[in-house]
């Protein structure tokens, strides 16, 4: 039975990836360490890997509640420890009595630096204090080159990982029905909108399925993708229950707390 099978075709390169990954540490019996993966990529890297007496594998991102992770896949005989994942985290300091700056702002600053949104992993706001994780090959780098977020003038000061104020995503469950699994359709039953008004989060680029932007409307949605629709949070699909009488899928959904 094909392993790609189970996964959607614009996942199948990612599926290649992990194969040769694997192969390298088969061959060269030495550990490959990956980029920041988002949570689909590390499901993918454990289907394929899976229960594997060759190749062993390890997840780290700096904090426990991470949800952007490095993967280590090593030989057996390896005891990976932190030190392995190369990881570095960082405290942001700016003038926060005069401004407020966001998300979205720090995550479009380091990729004008030039930084591939890979090379780092989450960045934790906790009330005004911003921190954030990077692979430590591109530390040197972003120490220099990060100086603005915006107009505003920021400074790193690297700090332990004990320090990072990563939370657990937590999951609020509640029971809908769809017609069918097309992500317009879907948006419109989560979030209780109009199917109208989903079709328009789409086309204007604001919704991602698994960290992808999606733009098909018809884009049938699987059990486990989690949507996220800008401005409306994120929500996860966990179980398809099977149909009613009039033919829709009873759906539990998780929307993030």
């Amino acid at each position: 039975m094909s392993i790609y099978q189970h996964f959607r075709q614009e996942e199948h390169d990612f599926i290649d990836q992990v194969l040769e990954w694997q192969e390298i540490v088969k061959e060269q019996y030495a550990a490959k360490l990956t980029d920041f993966l988002d949570p689909r990529e590390q499901e993918i890297v454990r289907s394929v890997i899976g229960n594997n007496d060759d190749v062993k594998l390890a997840f780290h991102g700096g904090a426990d509640g991470a949800e952007r992770k490095r993967a280590l896949l090593y030989p057996p005989y390896l005891d990976p420890t932190i030190d392995d994942f190369q990881i570095k985290s960082y405290q942001l300091s700016y003038p926060d009595k005069f401004v407020q700056i966001e998300h979205r702002q720090v995550l479009g600053s380091l990729m004008g630096i030039g930084l591939k949104r890979s090379k780092f992993g989450d960045i934790y706001f906790h009330e005004k204090n911003v921190q954030l994780v990077l692979s430590s090959e591109v530390s040197a780098f972003v120490e220099l080159q990060f100086q603005e977020v915006g107009r505003v003038k920021v400074s790193l000061t690297e700090l332990p990982h004990t320090e990072l104020n990563a939370t657990e995503t937590g999951w609020e469950e509640k029971s809908a029905t769809a017609a069918s699994l097309r992500l317009d359709v879907m948006i419109a039953s989560i979030y209780n909108l109009s199917r109208q008004k989903a079709q328009m989060l789409i086309d204007g680029k604001k919704v991602k399925v698994n960290w992808r932007l999606v733009e098909q409307t018809a884009f049938e949605c699987r059990e486990g993708d989690i949507l996220s629709v800008r401005g409306y949070g994120r929500s996860k699909l966990l179980t398809l229950d099977g149909k009613t009488k009039k033919d829709k899928w009873r759906i539990i959904v998780g929307k993030q707390k």
